[in-house]
């Protein structure tokens, strides 16, 4: 039997020191199909360890609705992990950050019967024990006694920057110890004092995350884990994008450098990311440290394996130096090649809101209704009421959440935008149908905003221009847009009207390819929306900058006619279907 196990100075394996060299792959963000070629490169790389989060909401959005299909299925992951001869790290959390939605945590926790998260909570703790006992039952038969890869499991995550409840941390012990896991169990916090002191407990193994000054790091480490082996659980070598601001990158050689003091102290290390692959879907998060950022699709991150698993020149930095404390394997990864330049039209479009209400059955509320009191956790909802302002007067709502689309008697007069901190729009005189399309960027993955509900937060005040008292709205119909609204498509094509006086459209078109092969979507002539290819949806799109192309796996792709359906808030006229040879991560940021 081969064990695992932590020594006074170092990690053992069978009984002897062993140096983890881990990257981290999230299953989740990276086609089932492609799971083994991005592990294949990890070893090739010299790495002997796979590292991955487990996202709850994407395993079990709706509450009591659980999946471990395609890809969400961590067992063939794992098994992957093993079929390649290397092992695994799995961080269940609850909560994983991650630049995901929500932070991973489902949006039904934090309903009306929710007391708090993150914390000992008796309604949470219910919850957080189903689901840990879901992946731990995936998860014991795997670790590496039993003849798995499995040889650490993580306790929380960062939980020394959000909390420090002790109690909670000992509950989620107990819960992982009872399930049978008995592998070594760790946390992971940045290496301050105050947090390192707040997010473990005696008996775990304290590591470290952070991208930068990795000897000064591992002293601060050192200072509250003085005995065992040192670890950074997450090595920063690159970042993430946010809509709006400029593509990050980090150069190759000073990260190696770094990577190399790490690497010279004796320390294990986790490369996060090595291969960050895609928030397929509606899956990206966003952050709010006082201005609201929602994360773009690709979640590259300037790793060493770009978004299409290609070596970049920071693998073969990393390879170098991680080939001066092990032995490397003679194989290389092969490179890149273009990938087919396409271009077709759209062959069919409807307008998105006359769709969607031909399709659905409009609610009432006499307040204003979140997107989440509507069971409508991602994606968009359209609101409506009727207003009758002697003069021309504001509307304005207390948050919106994320952006809305202000349209009156059906025609498009401004928006409401979170992240430009806008929340008031001006309405002409009149008796007039006021209908707002609101739109879900993505949820708070960090911090204190951590569950919030999405849509518009009231009260929705109507102004009056001149002289005259703020009259609150408070009668308001309501209707989800589908989360698959494909559907729609069936009905009347009037997408040349929609995209002459600007309202949302719902466009279809085929794209023929002449073999399966990874694409990139060419979104530069679109507005910002959503897109569907061959039934799966890609992610999200804007205009606004950096990221341009979507990023297309292989396995989505057949001969001949591939569908591509495109949901697109500001619709341009012209647009087709296209795509590039290379990705565009960095196009020019919108004004």
């Amino acid at each position: 039997m081969t064990t695992f196990t932590i020594g006074e100075h170092d990690f053992l394996l069978d009984g002897r020191p062993h140096r983890i060299l881990s990257g981290a792959i999230h299953y989740f963000r990276i086609h089932p199909d492609q799971w083994a070629d991005r592990i294949h490169k990890a070893r090739l790389m010299g790495l002997n360890t796979i590292e991955t989060y487990v996202a709850w909401n994407a395993h079990e959005p709706v509450e009591g609705q659980w999946s471990w299909e395609g890809g969400l299925d961590l067992a063939a992951f794992l098994k992957a992990v093993a079929d390649e001869g290397m092992h695994a790290i799995v961080r269940p959390a609850p909560y994983i950050c991650a630049e995901w939605d929500n932070g991973g945590l489902p949006a039904w926790l934090f309903g009306e019967k929710a007391a708090g998260v993150r914390r000992d909570e008796p309604v949470f703790m219910a919850a957080v024990q189903a689901y840990l006992r879901r992946v731990y039952e995936v998860i014991e038969p795997l670790q590496i006694h039993h003849g798995g890869p499995v040889i650490l499991v993580q306790i929380e995550n960062e939980y020394g920057a959000y909390g420090s409840d002790p109690e909670y941390l000992r509950k989620l012990v107990d819960i992982t110890s009872s399930a049978g896991i008995t592998v070594p169990l760790t946390t992971v916090d940045q290496p301050e004092d105050g947090m390192l002191a707040a997010g473990s407990l005696p008996g775990l193994l304290r590591t470290g995350s952070f991208g930068s000054r990795s000897p000064e790091r591992l002293a601060t480490l050192r200072r509250h884990q003085p005995t065992g082996p040192l670890m950074c659980m997450e090595y920063w070598n690159g970042w993430f994008d946010d809509w709006g601001t400029p593509h990050h990158t980090t150069d190759a050689e000073a990260s190696a450098a770094d990577l190399d003091a790490l690497l010279g102290s004796g320390a294990s290390v986790n490369l996060y990311m090595l291969c960050g692959g895609t928030n397929f879907g509606l899956t990206n998060g966003a952050n709010d440290k006082g201005t609201y950022e929602p994360i773009v699709t690709s979640y590259d991150y300037d790793a060493p394996l770009d978004e299409a698993g290609h070596p970049t020149a920071k693998y073969w930095a990393f390879r170098e130096v991680i080939g001066r404390y092990t032995e490397l394997p003679g194989e290389v990864p092969p490179g890149s090649s273009p990938a087919p330049v396409l271009d077709s039209p759209f062959s069919a479009g409807i307008d998105l809101l006359d769709a969607v209400e031909a399709s659905g059955t409009w609610a009432r509320r006499d307040h204003l209704p979140t997107m989440d009191e509507m069971g409508q956790f991602r994606g968009q909802a359209v609101y409506r009421t009727r207003i009758e302002p002697r003069a021309d007067a504001e509307l304005s709502v207390a948050e919106v959440r994320d952006r809305a689309l202000v349209l009156i008697d059906g025609s498009l007069v401004g928006a409401l935008d979170r992240a430009r901190k806008v929340c008031s729009v001006a309405l002409p005189a009149g008796s007039h149908e006021l209908t707002l399309l609101v739109e879900d960027q993505g949820r708070v993955d960090y911090g204190p905003r951590l569950g919030e509900p999405k849509g518009l937060i009231g009260p929705a005040v109507l102004r009056p221009g001149g002289a005259g008292e703020p009259v609150e709205i408070t009668d308001w119909s309501y209707l989800p847009v589908p989360g698959d609204p494909r559907p729609l498509l069936s009905g009347e094509p009037v997408c040349g009207r929609a995209a002459r006086d600007g309202r949302p459209v719902l466009r279809r078109g085929e794209l023929a390819v002449a073999e399966p092969a990874d694409l990139f979507l060419d979104t530069g002539g679109w507005g910002a929306g959503v897109v569907w290819f061959n039934e799966v949806c890609l992610g999200r799109f804007w205009d606004l900058g950096p990221q341009r192309t979507l990023y297309v796996p292989s396995p989505l792709v057949r001969t001949g006619p591939n569908d591509v359906v495109v949901l697109d808030l500001h619709p341009r006229a012209g647009a087709r279907i296209a795509t590039l040879a290379e990705p565009i991560l960095d196009s020019p940021i919108a004004g």
